[in-house]
């Protein structure tokens, strides 16, 4: 379920792996599954089996994507025309968060 949500973040947007694990839970207990993990869980799943999706969407919660694949991420964004700081250092979360609204 994670992979589907993070598939779903549109081009120039991101979200936060606390907000992918909160879509999640709120999936899951619709369907009356056991809700386990969070933030580090989506992370995990991203690192595992992630490269075939839009991964570099998916930040902190101060908007800094993964450290080690940060310079990759933050070019992608900025060619995805996704709201950045002023430093360009991470994503303007109040400006490009995004948010499913199904």
């Amino acid at each position: 379920m994670v992979r589907a949500v993070v598939a779903a973040v549109p081009a120039g947007r991101a979200t936060t792996y606390g907000l992918v694990a909160e879509v999640v839970a709120d999936r899951l207990a619709a369907t009356g599954a056991p809700v386990r993990g969070g933030p580090r869980q989506v992370g995990q799943v991203l690192a595992r089996s992630g490269a075939d999706l839009p991964w570099w969407r998916v930040v902190n919660a101060s908007g800094r994507p993964p450290a080690a694949h940060a310079d990759e991420a933050l070019a992608r964004l900025r060619e995805e025309g996704t709201p950045l700081t002023r430093d360009g250092g991470a994503v303007a979360l109040r400006r490009a968060v995004w948010w499913p609204t199904d």
